[in-house]
């Protein structure tokens, strides 16, 4: 790595030492249980799925004690132990390659997901491994209706429906909302869900979430290590090591280390991680698994580029006249920013422990807890400030630049408890899902502005030589944030999933969530405190003509408090804000069309309320007034057409629309930020024999806008990928990736009107996996 990525290291706190225990559970309850069995639907040449069912409770057989040897014991003849099924998630879930049958994520209980009155998309590892995708926003590409956000160069971020969020991101179910790049080095599957989704996750997910679900122990043998190599010197491995111990006990750990330049001048990364986990079952009825992980990600932080003003004096584009982004002489890898401070560090460290039981009554609980600490620090040198904000004036002479630099470290601790109930009353079944969460999430958050020489906070640049090599000063000034803040959250649910008939399902549920969120604002000693008291509900019908076709309808609910997202600070506005507030109505039909293939297709409204309107009298109050209506549907083909042919295929229109105004240019009748008209994707893998697949991709976006008020116009692009599969013999078997085999030159998001990121070039990523 270079000089400064080698010195940025020391900005990064330095992690602390974990340590951490969880123990739960002492409850018994007696009831009868619902008993039903699920037929799957099978086709003719089709590879059947494993069974999955639903049966009445019953007392399983207790591991014998082991009697203590006596001298007048009788021989008895040794009998062959019958194997127990292997419990892993993809036997759980009916995972086989690009499909899957099932989560546990959307309802905290194993549901097929055509039984979940909601979108949802699942992505397997297996379409994980074959994209080549290693970072989370590479893989939601090929979601419909997931747009990237910019993020200011330093974090993962995504619109979702239309709602722009950097917190909405899961991990094993755990709020995982600190800002930073994951790498998916030990994801098992990643589960996207839209709409607002408070019963099961709380607040905020107006648009939706993505989780991501782990690899764990489970007792299966694998042994893997694979080795990359690639355009701008790419050089990866990665390992994936676990067994059964003994009957009772397994481990497993994944590791990785990359280091890399990128398309972009000057552009470095490193990043590694390690993640062993273990998984004990004292008895038939319990299981326990621990997790620790230590991942570290570093690289240049870039903002991008400026866009083409129309104005000499003041931006005057709009959505009828909109500006163009800039790049000189169409070079797409120009570094706008600066080689010796531009940098983005994270550390972080997350330790999990989860214990299930079954009470074989009916009654199952799962307890599990998670405690996280986060050290990240950033540093910008980008286009910014000026009489133009930072972009490029009409005679190509001139932009202006900003600094900044952030340090913003969090810890979370949160525990969520969960019970499944399953029982027949009134004629009816019930899958009935009650529990609580804790939560306490402490950090703090401190900028500091950047000072060009001669004391000022912006310089002007050359848009054709736009690296910037000089000095820059940065110092505390009193807009700064500097800020320590504590947040407890308590909340409570219930779900009930009632099988009223064999063709008719209602789901309802309700959640109450308390936020508590206290503030000290360093800048000014101030203390603010905001207490928050929401109820969330969801209702759905679910009806099903036969048993591999659902129709629903679904209504729901959700929240925003005002201190937002990242919730670092509370002003004189804030503190006296009403949350935001998230509503849907979704009406969608799936269809199994056979056990490896399933369609889905859903239209929505969307509705955001609450929305700060600023003060026009400089109070720093603000007014919740604003709103924005979001109107879409969604459709998705995914699984096995053939058992040769893989297909993950997606398509979304969505229209969001400002319907109350924020400011003077975000006005009813624009267009979201980020957000186009049209998405389309195409993933097709063909397996030719034994030894040689083969798999080609398209993504399509139309065009959107950089920002709601509408005057930076992101041109849409389609993109094309495509990949080779070879298996050599038993032990390796090696993998070609190209992403934009054409090479096409596009722009793939944006933070604001003149922070503009390219998509990259064609890209070649070159694997061997050896199996052992």
């Amino acid at each position: 790595m270079s000089q400064y990525l080698q010195s940025s290291v020391s900005r990064v706190a330095a992690p602390r030492s974990i340590l951490f225990s969880v123990s739960y559970l002492a409850l018994g309850l007696s009831a009868s249980l619902w008993t039903s069995a699920a037929q799957a639907q099978t086709t003719p040449g089709a590879t059947e799925l494993p069974a999955v069912s639903v049966e009445a409770a019953k007392k399983k057989p207790r591991r014998a004690a082991r009697a203590a040897p006596t001298q007048a014991a009788a021989p008895v003849v040794a009998q062959q132990p019958q194997a127990k099924p292997a419990d892993t998630h993809d036997t759980r879930t009916g995972t086989v390659g690009y499909y899957a049958n099932s989560t546990a994520v959307a309802t905290k209980t194993n549901t097929p997901l055509i039984n979940i009155p909601q979108s949802v998309n699942v992505i397997t590892k297996d379409f994980i491994k074959d994209s080549g995708a290693q970072q989370l926003t590479d893989i939601t590409r090929y979601v419909p209706g997931v747009a990237i956000h910019q993020g200011e160069g330093n974090r993962d971020e995504l619109v979702i429906r239309g709602v722009d969020s950097s917190a909405n991101f899961f991990v094993n179910g755990f709020r995982d909302d600190v800002q930073y790049f994951r790498d998916l080095y030990n994801t098992q599957s990643i589960e996207v869900i839209k709409g607002p989704s408070a019963l099961t996750f709380g607040r905020g997910a107006g648009g939706g979430l993505v989780n991501r679900t782990l690899k764990e122990a489970d007792g299966q043998r694998i042994y893997e290590a694979t080795m990359q190599t690639g355009s701008y010197g790419d050089r990866r491995i990665s390992l994936d090591a676990g067994q059964g111990v003994t009957q009772d006990f397994a481990v497993r750990m994944n590791a990785f280390y990359e280091a890399s330049d990128t398309f972009r001048q000057y552009g470095q990364l490193e990043r590694y991680g390690i993640n062993p986990t273990v998984t004990m079952t004292p008895n038939d009825t319990t299981k326990i698994k621990l997790s620790y992980e230590y991942y570290h990600d570093e690289r240049t932080n870039d903002r991008g580029n400026p866009s083409q003003a129309l104005s000499a004096t003041a931006p005057s584009s709009t959505r009828f006249n909109p500006a163009a982004p800039f790049a000189p002489n169409g070079d797409l890898t120009a570094f706008f920013g600066s080689p010796i401070y531009n940098v983005a560090a994270s550390d972080v460290q997350t330790t999990q422990a989860k214990i299930e039981h079954d009470f074989e009554n009916g009654l199952t609980v799962k307890s599990q807890s998670l405690y996280a600490d986060y050290n990240r620090h950033y540093t910008n040198i980008y286009p910014g400030n000026g009489t133009l904000s930072g972009a490029v004036d009409p005679a190509d002479t001139t932009f202006n630049r900003a600094a900044y630099q952030n340090t913003t470290n969090r810890e979370n601790a949160i525990n969520q408890t969960d019970f499944t109930y399953k029982v027949a009353a009134l004629g009816m079944g019930h899958t009935i899902g009650f529990g609580t969460e804790f939560g306490r999430q402490t950090g703090s958050s401190y900028r500091q502005t950047g000072f060009f020489p001669g004391s000022v906070n912006t310089i002007a640049g050359n848009p054709f030589n736009p690296t910037y090599f000089g000095g820059v000063t940065f110092v505390h000034i009193a807009s700064d944030a500097n800020s320590k803040y504590r947040l407890n959250t308590q909340s409570g649910y219930v779900r009930d999933q009632i099988d009223v008939t064999r063709w008719l399902q209602l789901v309802a549920g309700v959640r109450y969530d308390r936020f508590d969120l206290a503030a000290l604002d360093q800048n000014t000693n101030t203390n603010r405190v905001r207490v928050d008291e929401k109820t969330s509900v969801q209702g759905a019908v679910i009806v099903k003509p036969v048993d591999n076709v659902s129709v629903y309808g679904m209504y729901s609910t959700s929240y925003l408090p005002s201190s937002g997202d990242q919730f670092s600070a509370l002003n004189v506005g804030t503190v006296i804000l009403t949350p935001q507030k998230f509503e849907t109505e979704e009406v969608g039909v799936k269809w199994n069309i056979n056990p490896r293939l399933q369609y889905a297709a859903a239209v929505y409204n969307l509705d955001r309320t609450n929305v700060p309107i600023a003060n026009p009298d400089g109070s720093g109050t603000f007014f919740p007034n604003a709103k924005q209506r979001i109107k879409g549907f969604e459709t998705t083909l995914n699984g096995y057409v053939t058992d040769q042919w893989q297909s993950q295929l997606g398509y979304s229109y969505t229209d969001a629309r400002i319907v109350v105004g924020t400011t003077a240019t975000i006005v009813a009748g624009n267009r979201v930020q980020l957000v186009p008209y049209n998405q389309f994707s195409w993933w097709n893998k063909y397996q030719f024999d034994e030894r040689w697949g083969a798999a080609a991709g398209v993504i399509y976006f139309s065009n959107s806008f950089a920002s709601s008020d509408d005057s930076v116009r992101l041109p849409g692009f389609v993109r094309f990928d495509t990949a080779l599969y070879a298996k050599i013999d038993e032990t390796w078997r090696a993998q070609l990736n190209i992403e934009n085999i054409f090479n096409t030159g596009y722009w793939a998001s944006a933070d604001g009107n003149n922070n503009l990121s390219p998509g990259a070039p064609r890209t070649f990523r070159v694997s061997a996996t050896a199996k052992f």
